[in-house]
């Protein structure tokens, strides 16, 4: 199979050949029917596989029949970052066709978006904040949408963004073409598809499994010596490009700082930066200036990165469908890739479950030389501490700590995740 046999309008089709696409992707091959035929599609589907042509070709398509300078394709992405890749590729498989798409989202100046809009657009690639301001101001109209898609469900889920959703939902029409992706299936995005899909067609393609081309390995350590063993893993480590993701901000960010005084061209990606600072990180990333980076699941959700050698994760993630989305960055078009994941005693209901996943146990390593024994600072000053100590400390209305853990103040900003868009 090949693009001609969609028979999409030549000026679609010119966008194609000049993108350099030639055969569909599984996605695509299942999608693109069932969307130009106009049907409500439920799409299961992780990022990097081919989405956003798949929905994209088809909305274009329709787009080159009928009235211009008015909102007629509306796309909902969680994040700043999606919005702009799918706006990119919009743009870019439309360059034919003279249809005008604009990203809206909210980190960045509201009054070049309203312009932008005021000079008509077809296509609008939105983030929920920002475009309910945009519908409260009264600077959109999408009274006239004929094709909602909602990508990456998901993850605006996670983000909290569901709310938002259906209050957009009551500013569009009901008759109307909706798509709706995700990378995973929870009761939540049933739901939600319930609510907006009407007799959808299901397209499924590699939602339970990584790709083949990706290596994976465990490397059982201690807490307190995670990140001297990452620093050591990496010196030792034939790597290209490094993606490590860790549970929160402030570890993100303060990963990076000390990847970068060992001696790495490191950066971060996090929910505190700002717009440009983000995307700097991103482009240095792309580019080559930065080897390493650092980031959040939220932070890196929709990044596509092809050039990634290995996927670090520092911390485990909390569910197997998030280990799969980030081990997905790498082994990609065919690409071998690897995935190492830090691990303590406390992971290990994590591991099994992963591990389920993939059908099989994954290796442990160790890295030679590496002292794995040392004690952390603070069980070395215990140790060395008389009881009286301890108890005058309790006296002073100190919590007690429980037998093996370790007191540790969490920093601001750690308990959640901001919001993007």
């Amino acid at each position: 199979m090949d693009f001609s046999s969609f028979q999409f309008h030549p000026k679609v089709a010119a966008g194609i050949t000049a993108a350099g696409f030639t055969t569909p992707t599984p996605i695509q091959a299942q999608a693109i029917p069932r969307v130009m035929a106009g049907r409500d599609v439920l799409g299961l589907a992780q990022t990097g596989t081919g989405k956003t042509a798949a929905f994209g070709l088809p909305i274009l398509h329709r787009l080159m029949q009928g009235g211009r300078g008015h909102v007629r394709a509306l796309v909902i992405a969680p994040t700043r970052e999606l919005a702009e890749q799918i706006h990119l590729a919009l743009t870019t498989i439309g360059g034919h066709t003279g249809l005008r798409s604009v990203t809206i989202y909210g980190g960045v100046g509201i009054n070049p978006q309203v312009q932008k809009l005021k000079r008509g657009v077809e296509i609008v690639v939105a983030c929920p904040g920002r475009l309910l301001d945009h519908l409260r101001q009264r600077t959109i109209d999408l009274s006239r949408v004929e094709t909602l898609v909602l990508d990456e469900a998901d993850q605006m889920f996670d983000m909290g963004f569901f709310p938002d959703i259906r209050r957009i939902l009551g500013h569009l029409p009901k008759q109307r073409q909706t798509l709706l992706f995700s990378a995973t299936m929870p009761a939540a995005i049933r739901k939600l598809a319930a609510e907006v899909l009407t007799a959808p067609e299901t397209v499924q393609v590699d939602t339970v499994a990584p790709a083949a081309t990706v290596s994976h390995a465990l490397y059982p350590v201690a807490q307190h010596r995670k990140t001297d063993l990452l620093l050591e893993l990496l010196r030792h480590t034939d790597t290209g490009s490094v993606l490590i993701f860790t549970r929160t901000k402030h570890r993100a960010r303060s990963l990076d700082e000390k990847l970068c005084k060992g001696g790495f061209k490191a950066t971060s990606l996090q929910g505190n930066l700002s717009q440009s600072r983000r995307q700097a990180a991103l482009d240095g990333f792309r580019s080559g200036r930065f080897q390493v980076l650092v980031a959040t699941d939220i932070a890196a959700r929709g990044i596509d990165v092809s050039q990634v050698s290995h996927v670090i994760n520092y911390d485990i993630p909390a569910t197997t469908e998030a280990y799969i989305h980030r081990i997905g960055r790498t082994g990609r078009a065919a690409r071998s890739g690897d995935a190492f994941t830090l691990v303590g005693n406390e992971d290990r209901e994590m591991v099994r479950a992963i591990e389920k996943v993939l059908g099989r146990a994954i290796e442990r390593r160790t890295v030679e030389g590496f002292d794995y024994t040392l004690p952390g600072p603070e069980s070395s000053a215990i140790a060395g501490r008389p009881a009286r100590l301890a108890d005058r400390e309790r006296s002073r209305g100190a919590a007690p700590v429980a037998r093996g853990a370790r007191r540790r103040p969490r920093p601001a900003g750690d308990h959640r995740s901001a919001r993007q868009g």
